[in-house]
């Protein structure tokens, strides 16, 4: 079998739409969470996740329609405990997180414990998707990528310099819960790429593959979008011809880019001097 005949395939079609269009916003979101600090919200939320889908399973519910209140709700939680609780970022995102995962075995337990479904939301699979997740996925995808894009001066200015963000009149408080608020709605359409348990892996590791080479806040932004892109495709392939998970398939590749950009970093660095 060869990539043309690959691609005539209707779940390879809709994998490939939609897993573009997912790893451009996870390697945009990702970039700044990851200059903010606040880059481990990814696996925070993608526990919170877990709880989520379980919920929708015993309602009888899609899963991806429970899942963004509860987690975007849980984003805002996280966000108002390091402002109001004197909590510092990564113990409200602990907190939350446990909730998450307790909330979901609890939800397991009364429906008769853990099944296929519940299963393959922890670990992903993108060749099962259906025509309505992809429409939802570009849908969202789109939406958050033009919201980053309008309020793209007064998140740069949040990221780099909160006190002057402030300072400059720009709404610091309305402005993150926005940006987490975002990261919420791209966990959940994750979870169905690379699954749950891998999630953060998307976020995290284009953005700091393209911290290695990367020179400016816009350049980083690319080539974050162009690595996640390219791990995601890749990953989509690999695994189809191979018989390979897919979502772990995705995460192995983004963590060879990382070693590839780290190596020619050190490479540059020693011939500089």
């Amino acid at each position: 079998m060869d990539i043309g005949e690959m691609l005539s395939y209707a779940f390879i079609q809709r994998a490939l739409i939609a897993g573009s269009f997912i790893s451009v916003l996870c390697a945009t979101l990702g970039v700044l969470l990851v200059l903010r600090r606040f880059s481990l919200i990814g696996d925070g939320l993608a526990h919170v996740t877990f709880g989520s889908v379980a919920l929708g399973l015993v309602l009888k519910v899609n899963p991806l329609y429970a899942s963004i209140p509860v987690v975007v709700a849980s984003s805002l939680g996280i966000l108002k405990l390091t402002q109001r609780a004197r909590i510092y970022g990564d113990a409200a995102i602990g907190i939350v997180s446990s909730l998450g995962i307790a909330g979901g075995v609890l939800l397991a337990s009364v429906a008769g414990g853990f099944n296929v479904d519940l299963f393959s939301y922890l670990f992903g699979n993108i060749l099962s998707i259906s025509t309505g997740d992809v429409v939802t996925a570009i849908s969202v995808s789109l939406i958050v990528l033009l919201t980053i894009y309008f309020y793209y001066h007064e998140i740069f200015s949040l990221t780099f310099d909160e006190e002057f963000a402030k300072a400059s009149g720009i709404n610091a408080e309305r402005i993150s819960a926005l940006i987490v608020m975002l990261t919420a709605l791209t966990v959940v359409l994750t979870m169905k790429i690379v699954g749950i348990m891998l999630t953060s892996a998307l976020l995290i590791l284009p953005a700091v593959t393209a911290f290695q080479v990367a020179r400016g806040f816009r350049n980083a932004i690319i080539i974050a979008s162009a690595v996640s892109l390219l791990s995601v495709l890749s990953g989509i392939v690999l695994s189809f011809f191979l018989n390979l998970p897919t979502g772990a398939s995705i995460v192995i590749i983004n963590f060879l880019f990382f070693i590839f950009m780290f190596t020619c970093k050190n490479i540059r660095a020693r011939m500089a001097r």
